[in-house]
This record gives structure tokens, sequence and C-alpha cells, in this order.
């Protein structure tokens, strides 16, 4: 059989590729996100200044 993987930290193991590579996406995804609401929200100011000056 397979001899038993690596330790988490070795940076060899294929739990700790999965976790690199987890960690990796999920930060993206949540870093887009947070840019996308942060545009809409200066979206809806610039809007609403607009609104306020006519």
């Amino acid at each position: 059989m397979a001899a038993p993987p690596p330790g988490l930290y070795s940076g060899t193991s294929t739990l700790a590729l999965v976790a690199r590579v987890s960690a990796l996406s999920i930060g993206l995804v949540y870093g887009n996100m947070k840019l996308k609401i942060l545009k809409a929200k200066a979206k809806s100011q610039k809007k609403a200044e607009a609104k306020g000056h006519e």
C-alpha cells in the first residue's frame, strides 16, 4: 500500500495542496464579491448625490 502522506505543512501532501488552493479560491471569490458590492455602493451614492443637486 501507499506510504502515509507527509505532514500537513510539508508542502508536498495532497491535503496541504488542496487546502492552499481552496483558501486561494475562497479569497478570490470573497475579494471579487466585496469589490462588486463596493462598486455598487459607490454607484448608488453618485446617483443619490446627482438627484440631490438637481
